[in-house]
């Protein structure tokens, strides 16, 4: 049996990967490469590692909500991201989904 530390740590995990997509996509209303992403959440409290940042975005870039760019960059390319349309809706959805999911689940956590 996992103990009372490790059940958390995962629950934790499970509950913070449904809130990392509207996390990301929110900060890419202006253009991104990977690692200024990475500064950018951390700096605002969500730490994020690489490892799990480029994954979603080559998956949110495939499924066709984000506009991809290399532009040469000293010393090498970098890969840059930003909403397209379908992503600024898609975002402004999700978000309206997050607010009404995180209404409830706040009045079920005050009952007594």
């Amino acid at each position: 049996m996992a103990s009372k530390i490790d059940l958390i740590k995962n629950l934790e995990q499970e509950l913070r990967k449904g809130t990392l997509v509207l996390a990301v996509l929110s900060q890419l209303k202006e253009k991104h490469y990977g690692y200024s992403l990475v500064e950018r959440l951390n700096d605002k409290g969500l730490i994020i590692d690489q490892n799990t940042l480029y994954p979603l975005l080559r998956r949110l870039d495939k499924h066709g909500i984000l506009e991809s760019t290399w532009e040469m960059v000293e010393p090498r390319p970098r890969k840059y991201y930003q909403l397209n349309k379908l992503g600024r809706d898609i975002l402004r959805d999700l978000t309206q989904t997050y607010y009404e999911q995180h209404e409830t689940v706040d009045t079920l956590l005050k009952e007594d």
